[in-house]
């Protein structure tokens, strides 16, 4: 369903914003609160309402609720002032007041343009997904009970390795980061997660930090029927936390299937002793997460610290050189030349450190790709990414992305569908998407790849790569209007964007790809 106000388009089933033809990024509980008021429109919402729709039932701070409905006003071009759409009624709770139309046939935008993508195929409902043959897990994110806003980033990183600790295991199929971390804020139903993600097993939990100490409490649950299989709590100091992370990933493999294998779980190897050290590394990536210039500054002044304070951290290493990454692919790097060095430089330490870790040889793997071009030595790099941790979805992700670079269309496709399907909501699924594109583009196939790329921009309209692929894939397969609509759009996010400059993203290895790509961009317009 999709509800029309204003110039905006929410779509509900998508869970997308837009504002004209412009995306507009809006936190989960925020979408989750103006979903709420739009269904209601024809009523007062209490705040009771609110909190037990966008909460769960939880306790929420009035600091909390206020953040939350001023950002919902924002998304939407109202304020507190003018309430010319949301209407707070003194004592009462709020109200949708604006003119809504509904319609449930259109699709929303697919990019940042006047005119939406033809022959996009729809996304396939995660719904109709296959329980894999091995027991299927997802972590929720944990609930943070602290109290303190600050302490998100920690709670985040905790489950985040509780999740790495899961994937070390060859008999489980672990839904990645990225796609269980969408539900984070929202009240769920754990059976619709199951459906959602495909996925038998639910693991979610509350973390409580007061002072030096912490207690958490995980559930697991069983996502066909939502009965409980298993709950503990853990009490500890945080000089502890690694122990505490251990034992739940312990706990978990046992109740899922006792008769695993429990020595083939290794216990999640500790990056880092020093507790500051892991937590500037945390919230980096708290940071690096918002896709921003100021956010990847931010991580990088971080990962510095965390570095600085251990200078043996070998992931902090690693995600130094994918901070250095997203700036160049976003064109926000101020010194090209001197981040490339710095990328290279931090990746190689990360791996003289600890060159076992799939994180690591991920990280590494696509400095080979993007600094240098080394593509047959990423793609081994990535091999061993996927034995180490065959769970682990960026490994396979950007394994795809190499193997299309080599001229590989058909095994780049399996990776990044595997990508996928390990991760089928992850924030970052613009860039497999692109990736599965560019497969499809070598091979001729413009629809197939312009459908992918479609998904790729609703996603991140502002990524170059997305728009690269879609410029030349209109302008071949005979839509110049279009694409030179699109290369417009680039230009504005790169202005010095050149034929020259294009070549120093494409590592193909067959000259016949480039000139592919030379040939659609040329015709689109584009200077040399």
């Amino acid at each position: 369903m999709q509800f029309l106000f204003s110039d905006h388009i929410l779509d509900t089933d998508r869970r997308e914003l837009h504002r004209g033809a412009e995306a507009i990024a809006v936190e989960p509980q925020v979408l989750d609160l103006l979903i709420l008021l739009l269904q209601n429109r024809d009523r007062v919402v209490t705040k009771d309402e609110l909190i037990a729709t966008v909460w769960g039932g939880r306790i929420v701070s009035e600091e909390t609720l206020s953040s939350r409905i001023h950002a919902a006003r924002k998304a939407v071009g109202d304020s507190g002032q003018s309430q010319k759409l949301i209407r707070t009624v003194v004592r009462k709770g709020l109200r949708f007041v604006g003119d809504v139309r509904i319609r449930s046939d259109d699709p929303p935008p697919a990019i940042a343009t006047e005119q939406p993508l033809p022959d996009a195929t729809p996304e396939p409902s995660p719904a109709t997904l296959a329980l894999p043959e091995q027991p299927a897990i997802a972590v929720l994110p944990f609930q943070n009970m602290s109290g303190d806003p600050e302490q998100e980033y920690f709670v985040d990183g905790l489950v985040e390795e509780i999740i790495t600790g899961l994937s070390r295991s060859k008999a489980l199929f672990v839904i990645a980061r990225n796609s269980s971390f969408t539900y984070k804020g929202r009240a769920v139903d754990v059976r619709q997660v199951g459906r959602d993600l495909g996925v038998r097993y639910v693991l979610e939990g509350s973390v409580r930090k007061a002072g030096n100490s912490v207690r958490i409490s995980g559930q697991l649950i069983d996502a066909a029927n939502g009965a409980h299989l298993w709950a503990d709590r853990f009490d500890g100091d945080l000089a502890d936390i690694f122990e505490l992370q251990d034992q739940i990933t312990t706990q978990v493999i046992g109740a899922i299937a006792p008769r695993l294998e429990l020595a083939e779980i290794e216990r999640a190897r500790r990056k880092t002793s020093n507790l500051d050290a892991y937590d500037y590394y945390l919230r980096a990536w708290a940071a690096m997460y918002r896709f921003s210039s100021q956010g990847s500054k931010e991580a990088l002044s971080l990962l510095e610290k965390a570095v600085a304070l251990d200078p043996e951290f070998a992931l902090a290493y690693a995600s130094q050189a994918v901070c250095y990454f997203i700036r160049r692919a976003f064109s926000w790097s101020e010194d090209p030349a001197h981040e490339a060095a710095e990328a290279g430089r931090t990746a190689r330490r990360a791996m003289d450190l600890d060159s076992t870790d799939a994180r690591v040889l991920t990280f590494y793997a696509q400095t080979l790709i993007y600094n240098v071009g080394r593509l047959e030595e990423a793609v081994a790099c990535l091999d061993r990414a996927v034995d180490a941790d065959p769970n682990y979805a960026n490994a396979w992700m950007w394994r795809g992305n190499a193997r299309a670079y080599l001229g590989e269309a058909e095994k780049a496709l399996v990776d990044l569908q595997q990508a996928l399907r390990l991760s089928p909501l992850d924030a970052t699924l613009w860039i497999a998407q692109t990736g599965m594109a560019n497969a499809h583009f070598l091979r001729g196939q413009y629809e197939e790849a312009l459908s992918c790329v479609s998904k790729a921009l609703r996603q991140r309209p502002n990524s170059l790569s997305a728009l690269r692929v879609s410029i030349a894939a209109y302008a071949l397969s005979g839509d110049l209007d279009r694409a030179r609509q699109l290369l417009g759009r680039y230009r504005e996010l790169d202005p010095d964007a050149r034929l020259t400059k294009m070549r120093e993203w494409w590592w193909f290895r067959r000259e016949d790809d480039v000139e592919k790509y030379l040939v659609g961009f040329r015709l689109a317009g584009m200077p040399e």
